[in-house]
Parts: C-alpha cells; structure tokens; sequence
C-alpha cells in the first residue's frame, strides 16, 4: 500500500491523424532537419534518425532554464516509428513554463489504404510538476501534426512538378 502511494503518476498526450500520403513522405517530414524546423517552429540542431543520436531544440528562455530542450533518439524504423526523449527545463521552474522535464515523443506508422496513420504519443509527464508543459503541448502537438500534413503535401506538389519537367 505504501508503495502504491509513492509511484508517481504521469500523463500522455497523444494526437492521431490520417493523411492522404504515403509512410515514405510522412518519414521524410518527420526526419529532415529543415522540414522539422518548419512544422515544429524549432530548427533541430544535430539531429540525424540514427538510434543513439543526440540532438537539441532551442525555444524560449525561462528563469534559470536556457530554453535548451536536449534529446536522445531512442528508436528509428524507417518509414514506421521514430522515438526520442525530451528533456528540459529547471526544478526553480516549478510548476510553471520550464519545470523540469523528463519525457518521451514517438511517432508511429501505419500504412492504410492510400493513406497513412500518424500517431503522436508524448509520454511522462509527472503531475502535478508538468501540468504547466502537459496543457500547452496538448494543443502545441494538435497544431504541429496539422502542419506535418500540409508539408507532406506540399513536398507530393513538388514531387510532380519536377517529374513534369523531366
């Protein structure tokens, strides 16, 4: 019983869509730096889809926290799941924009007909600490899977323009 007390209780936020576009196009979006920095509104520095790759975000500063948000990919199937830690923020943040934070993003894959399921799921955030960051990225991650869909179709426009010109 007393153990039961002591675990600490988390939550997901967790945003599904279906695109008309193939697993192969959605990979490209989710993996090239310049694409990322598009649908994200945060340039990736050093990121590359290699298991064991480390990478950074920088996005707005907070108190002692340096806006640093510091990853680690944990999990990379090509065209299938991409997985990354998401760590940042400061413990003087507490419960406020840059309490320290502890997390996991992955992406999922699943190819359907003529379309594929993209699903996000951003886990481990530890309540009450990072209720703060579990409100705004709820609608943050709704906005960018939205944006993921537009550049995917964007890069398909792109593609048959320059198989026109061939």
């Amino acid at each position: 019983m007393i153990q039961a007390a002591m675990k600490t209780a988390t939550q997901e936020i967790v945003v599904e869509d279906v695109f008309p576009h193939a697993p192969e196009t959605i990979w490209k979006t989710l993996t090239t730096g310049e694409l990322i920095g598009r649908w994200l509104l945060m340039k990736p520095a050093g990121f590359e889809p290699v298991k064991g790759g480390r990478f950074t975000f920088q996005t707005t500063r907070a108190g002692m926290w340096d806006g640093v948000i510091h990853c680690d990919v944990l999990e990379v199937t090509r065209n299938k799941s991409l997985a990354y830690s998401w760590r940042g923020g400061h413990e003087s943040n507490a419960q406020e924009y840059g309490s320290l934070l502890d997390t996991i993003v992955t992406w999922t894959m699943v190819k359907l007909d003529g379309s594929t399921r993209l699903r996000l799921v951003h886990s481990g955030f530890v309540t009450p600490e990072n209720d703060p960051a579990f409100w705004n990225m709820s609608n943050g991650w709704k906005k960018v899977v939205g944006r993921i869909g537009a550049i995917c179709g964007e890069q398909l426009e792109t593609t048959e323009i320059e198989e026109t010109r061939k």
